[in-house]
């Protein structure tokens, strides 16, 4: 058994270079991951033939997707299916970094006029070409105001974006130079629009999925190495199969995956002790101890980039005062929750951009230190609590109402607020109420890196009209801020100004960050090798089966 672990993310000059290169044209080392010591990422090492590390089931531990077509899906159980179905113009390599893809090249000379050469030979699963229409037909599509695209937002740097969401039929900014070769007019210059293509809002879409969205999201037709068995079981599981017309380089190890759907994490680690699964990237908070003990080989263990926080939608009176925002936040002892329910397997937030990025910093938010005497004064200061009961909102089933009961008995005693925990929606109807401003007090959320720019944790969440901005907090000056470090010349110039950005979130708290995360994934003696990746989370594609 062999566990392949990624390099901590690239930070400082080293970073900036390999952005730089994805600018520039064509880099040799650029169309395929990298491996430990600079080495090609191949998964047949040690001299191993590449098909012989090929074949068996990978039983994978899912929750219920929301969708399967990249333009509406922004959920991780939705986006760990679409990875294996799809294939864009730019993946991650090992240490979380952008590297070529289905991209030929990536280039621009001024940051704003970017050209981007894409690669002839593949497919979609129905016969379509994955070219220049397939990506700009994609775009378009998720630009439309009036399809309602969860990542829509992804193309507002586009021209033409506003007319899009107004009901235009295509962004202004997207011109097919030829079958391969698009050209794209941002309205400002953006230095990290490489990064990014790798996000699968941006993958290429068939015509025959537009032409019947609901029946693709169904039995989806992509372009990746793996394709859909049948079709989607809601609420019990979804089988992939290689591709055997895919023409990337990547190796598709398993012959199939099962996602196997659970409505809680509790069932789903019973079946994994019952050898019905093979991978659980996220396991129970409470079995922590126990896991590592009884699977001490077969854990993946580490500190994570995943953010954790509790909303205070604006929309509500009760959150509008950034007082009582702050009140809340200090009442909180985050440490000894994370001592309690997660037996020191997390590391409490005191920024909003993961510490690793390249930019990020500790220590930054004055009000995510425990000081009840200062919350009950803050709290005092504001008015006093008027509204009754607290609410706390969490999604079921994924081990989130121990540590979500904690923050509320002690905001309960150290601020004298009592409070209702609900926790009986599952994930896609948890993303319902907040994608409709339904929420009636505090929810929780988690949020990981999209890409690796520090712009990642600060503009989705917190940019006004931002469908991920669930708090529906808007400020002109942050705006700004993240507009300034999205238009330097570089990265390296741009931190500043997200530095900026990201003091403004700590001051105002339209969110209570709460926890750095701790990925603690565990895995059978079916499988031979495991495989993470900083960016895209668990590479089931990658991942080697034990043969007999």
């Amino acid at each position: 058994m062999r566990m392949r672990r990624p390099y901590k993310l690239l930070v400082g000059a080293a970073a900036l270079s390999l952005l730089a290169t994805a600018c520039g044209g064509e880099d040799d080392e650029g169309d395929e991951p990298s491996g430990e010591d600079g080495e090609q990422e191949e998964t047949a090492e040690d001299g191993e033939d590449a098909e012989s590390m090929q074949g068996g089931t990978l039983r994978v531990y899912s929750n219920e997707p929301a969708f399967l077509v990249p333009t509406a899906a922004n959920d991780q159980p939705s986006i760990l299916v679409i990875r294996q179905l799809y294939r864009g113009l730019v993946d991650y390599d090992a240490d979380g970094s952008p590297v070529n893809d289905l991209a030929e090249s990536i280039e621009s000379e001024d940051n704003q006029t970017w050209t981007i050469t894409i690669k002839e030979g593949h497919t979609f699963t129905n016969g379509e070409p994955v070219d220049a229409d397939a990506f700009i037909r994609s775009w378009n599509y998720t630009a439309d105001g009036d399809n309602a695209q969860n990542n829509a937002y992804f193309q507002s740097r586009i021209v033409g974006f506003e007319e899009s969401q107004e009901g235009a039929d295509e962004l202004s900014g997207v011109t097919k130079v030829d079958d391969y070769t698009i050209e794209v007019e941002l309205n400002e210059p953006f230095v990290g629009l490489p990064a990014i293509l790798g996000y699968s809002g941006y993958f290429p879409v068939a015509q025959e999925c537009l032409d019947n969205f609901e029946a693709c999201n169904e039995t989806p037709i992509g372009n990746g190495p793996y394709m859909i068995e049948g079709s989607w079981e809601h609420d019990v599981g979804i089988t992939l199969v290689r591709n055997e017309d895919y023409a990337g380089d990547e190796l598709a190890n398993p012959d199939s995956i099962e996602y196997v759907i659970f409505a809680d994490v509790q069932g789903a680690y019973a079946a994994f002790q019952a050898n019905e699964l093979d991978v659980m990237y996220f396991t129970p908070p409470e079995r922590y101890e126990e896991i590592l003990s009884t699977y001490a080989d077969r854990v993946y263990d580490e500190p994570s980039n995943s953010f954790t926080y509790v909303g205070l939608p604006q929309y509500l009176e009760q959150f509008q005062n950034a007082d009582i925002r702050r009140a809340l936040s200090m009442a909180i002892d985050r440490q000894s929750i994370i001592d309690a329910i997660f037996f020191g397997a997390r590391t409490p937030a005191t920024s909003v951009v993961y510490p690793g990025f390249d930019g990020g910093r500790e220590g930054i938010c004055e009000y995510c230190e425990y000081d009840p005497e200062r919350a009950a004064q803050l709290l005092e200061d504001a008015g006093g609590w008027q509204w009754g009961e607290l609410e706390l909102w969490a999604n079921a089933g994924a081990g989130h109402e121990d540590w979500m009961q904690a923050v509320g008995d002690q905001i309960r005693e150290n601020l004298g607020i009592d409070y209702t925990l609900h926790v009986d929606l599952d994930f896609p109807e948890y993303l319902e109420k907040l994608d409709s401003d339904d929420m009636t007090g505090a929810y929780r959320l988690g949020w990981g890196p999209d890409y690796p720019v520090p712009e990642t944790y600060l503009a989705p969440l917190y940019e006004s009209d931002n469908t991920s901005n669930y708090s529906r907090y808007s400020n002109e000056q942050f705006d700004e801020a993240v507009a300034q470090g999205d238009t330097a010349p570089s990265l390296e110039e741009a931190i500043p100004f997200y530095q900026q950005a990201e003091d403004i979130i700590v001051d105002e708290l339209p969110v209570i960050p709460m926890f750095w995360g701790q990925t603690t994934a565990v895995w059978s003696e079916n499988v031979e090798e495991f495989v993470w990746n900083p960016i895209n989370d668990p590479e089931y594609g990658q991942m080697v089966m034990a043969q007999e």
